[in-house]
Formats: C-alpha cells, structure tokens, sequence
C-alpha cells in the first residue's frame, strides 16, 4: 500500500475532539479501523500490549499511527490501574492522598468478575510510569491512555500552555482521576477545557449497588446519573457523573465537551470489554505544538 494510501487509512480510523482547543492544540481517539492489521476479536487497529493480542501486530499498529498522524513524538503510554496518580512530566508524578485512592473491593453487580487492577488496559513496557493521567506543559509531546468502555478525557488549558489525559473507569472516576488531573494541571480550573471521548453509554452500561453507592456517598446528586433496571442494578451514565465531578472541581460547564458516544452498541467503530470481554484497546491522545 503506498504511503499516502495507508496515511489516509489512519486518518480515517480517529475521531477528533469537537472542542473549542486554542490554536495549536490536537486530541483524538483512534477507531477500530479501517487501518491496522490486528486479527479477530481484536480488528484492525488494536492499540493494547496487555489485552492478548499479538505484541508485534500492536507495534506495528501504533508505529502506523504515528506515522499515519505525523505525530511530533512517540506517544507516552502509561501503566494504567484505575487509580488517581498523575504523571506530570514538570515534576514527579503526583501521588494523591490515601482518600483518593481507588476501591478494589467494588464489583459489579452484574456478575463480571473485576480485573486485576491494571489487567485491562495495555502498555508498551515496564518503564512507563504507573499513572491513569498525565500532564505537560512540553510542546510536541503526545500523552495516551488506553481505554475500552473506560472514559478518556483530553484537557488543556485556554491559553494552550498545558494538556493532559486521563484514564476514567468507574472505579478511577469515583476516587477522583479526573479532579486530581486537574489539580495538576496548575491553572485556575475557570480556564481549563475538557472533551469526553468514547465510552460505555447510559442506555447500555449495567453495575449494582456497590458501585452506585461509591458515587452517592461522595455527592448525593450523582443519584441522578443511575437509573434502575432490576433490583440491585442500575444504567450508570459515566458523561454525567464526569460532568459533575469536573463541575466541581471548578469547570464550567460550558468548557465541558464531548459525550454521547457509547462504545458497547457501536461495535464497528469501538472497542468494548463489556460487551465482547476480548477485545482490543483505543488510543486518546492529546498534545500541543511548538508555538
């Protein structure tokens, strides 16, 4: 295939960030294709090195990526484990209070075992920093999270002098990721934008009463944001509680975008571990350009 062939395929297997990013700003989340070469049930463009898929294909995948996108710099994976510490690549990574922490006990009460923290999502070697977010104020430096039903939330600030991404499963959500990330961030929240990329939609996304309670204990209007399907369970709209949560961490809400994507019934253009449980991984990304 020439190069201008295959570079038209990458560009048609993202979907960019519908935001109102300053001028220099890029965010996107890679499809399941047409590019890529990932065999079944991981077609095409399989971006995960942990989810059973072939390490090779999944490097090839992301070198194409790269070069598809002419990306300023190799993507900065992270080893996700749907906690709430944030790489910041200005300083140490910020490790967060212990009232931050994650709650592994929390299962869903559909009767789907919890991963091992860490077991879902990919990485690409041992050396990538243990994070669910990162942060940078260094132009042409591209941050990536994984994600398969999880929310990605790409961030920058309205002057474009930082972004960031974040990695917001349930369980990262309601300790806090998306606050601490932009606790990092370190601009006055009023100035910072955020988009929601693809994720596990209201109208699909089941959990029980352990997972409800996480968020309702922590604000009672997240009630809001379940709704009943059968005793013990509840529809969860993970854009909502995300709304909320970066409402209060001093967002306005007008800088709040994205969302309605719902990646469990679009199975042509997304990955879900929901509803397929073996399956590939997709890529958000976020960076700035040199001024």
């Amino acid at each position: 295939m020439a190069a201008g062939d295959a570079a038209a395929r990458v560009r048609d297997s993202v979907l960019r960030a519908d935001w109102p990013a300053p001028a220099g700003i890029h965010a996107l989340t890679t499809l399941r294709g047409p590019a890529g070469t990932s065999q079944p049930p991981f077609d095409r463009f399989d971006m995960g090195l942990r989810n059973g898929d072939d390490p090779a294909v999944v490097a090839a995948n992301r070198k194409l990526l790269a070069e598809g996108l002419a990306l300023p710099s190799t993507p900065r994976w992270l080893r996700q484990v749907h906690g709430t510490n944030v790489h910041n690549d200005a300083a140490a990574p910020s490790l967060l209070p212990a009232s931050r922490e994650p709650v592994p006990s929390l299962l869903p009460a559909s009767g789907e075992k919890v991963p091992p923290q860490g077991a879902d999502e990919g990485r690409s070697s041992p050396e990538d920093p243990e994070a669910d977010a990162a942060v940078t104020r260094t132009p042409n430096t591209v941050l990536a999270i994984l994600t398969a039903d999880c929310l990605p939330v790409a961030f920058c600030s309205t002057d474009g002098n930082v972004v960031a991404a974040a990695h917001a499963g349930w369980r990262g959500l309601a300790a806090g990721v998306l606050e601490a990330t932009v606790e990092a961030m370190d601009v006055a929240p009023g100035s910072v934008l955020a988009w929601l990329g693809p994720a596990a939609g209201p109208d699909a996304y089941e959990v029980g009463e352990e997972v409800r309670d996480a968020f309702v204990a922590h604000d009672a209007r997240a009630d809001a944001a379940f709704v009943a399907t059968r005793p013990g369970h509840w529809r969860v709209d993970l854009y909502a509680l995300a709304r909320q949560r970066l409402q209060a961490a001093g967002l306005d809400p007008a800088a709040i975008h994205g969302g309605g994507l719902d990646t469990i019934t679009d199975p042509a253009r997304f990955y879900s571990h929901r509803r397929d449980h073996r399956t590939g991984r997709m890529a958000t990304l976020v960076w700035k350009d040199i001024p």
